[in-house]
């Protein structure tokens, strides 16, 4: 079926989804052939629901010799995982945990776990 441009040309692109996963977050893997690991969050892509793990989901590039790689060859770097397949890791359940927040007596939000409702550190960004 053929869509008409003038009806999918005005429509406004839809908002990326929220996430409470962030960038510098320990998280664990469960579900794939990485199911298990755990490492701290290098990058979230919103747009695409992906997040990079470090030394999670290590793939191998072949690679021809460049400016920046003057000897070429196979280098190791990680791939992205889909969001769904993270969970934040909880310190006192030493677990992946689903996260909530709490507001505080002082007005100020917190990241709490939903099992044991202690407060999961919020990651410093630069």
């Amino acid at each position: 079926m053929r869509r008409h441009g003038w009806l999918s040309a005005n429509r406004p692109e839809p908002a990326p989804p929220k996430s409470v996963i962030r960038k510098g977050d320990t998280v664990v893997v469960i579900a794939g052939k990485n199911r298990g690991k755990s490492g701290k969050v290098l990058r979230v892509v919103l747009q695409d629901c992906r997040v990079t793990v470090e030394k999670v989901n290590i793939i191998k590039r072949h690679t021809k010799p460049n400016q920046q790689n003057r000897q070429g060859g196979i280098l190791e770097r990680e791939a992205s995982i889909h969001l769904s397949n993270v969970m934040v890791y909880c310190p006192s359940c030493q677990k992946g945990r689903r996260v909530g927040s709490k507001t505080l007596a002082d007005g100020s939000r917190t990241r709490v776990c939903r099992k044991c409702d202690q407060p999961i550190e919020t990651p410093v960004t630069k």
